[in-house]
């Protein structure tokens, strides 16, 4: 299989986890924890992720060398993407702002958790 489909299953894999807890906590364990706009924040992370990494794997693919300043400049482009999402969500006078924030910030971190370990998956082969 290619990097990009096991990229891409990994992400679905992902997904699926986090929408099964989000799913499970917001109707039977905790449901106050989960904000009503969660499904969204998780749908954006979904796509944003794949789409960075589908475009890292094609420019790593063409340009070996370069790979440390592809890497970070897609870290950087989540990042600066999750802030716009964050912010035009601020702006449209979501209800409960601190439990969306803390949503958006539980979902972040999984997603940045799943991109450090792909890193690091990735830099092992090539240290030897």
């Amino acid at each position: 299989m290619s990097s990009i489909k096991i990229f891409t299953v990994r992400i679905l894999a992902l997904t699926l986890i986090l929408a099964g807890i989000i799913y499970v906590m917001q109707n039977y364990l905790l449901p106050t924890w989960i904000h009503p706009s969660v499904w969204k924040v998780l749908s954006f992370f979904a796509l944003l992720t794949w789409l960075t990494g589908t475009f890292v794997h094609y420019l790593i693919k063409l340009s070996k060398e370069n790979s440390p300043n592809i890497l970070l400049g897609a870290t950087a482009l989540r990042f600066m993407a999750s802030l716009g999402f964050i912010v035009i969500y601020l702006f449209l006078d979501v209800e409960n702002i601190i439990l969306f924030v803390a949503n958006f910030f539980v979902i972040y971190l999984f997603y940045l958790i799943f991109d450090i370990y792909g890193l690091i998956a990735n830099l092992r082969p090539h240290s030897k």
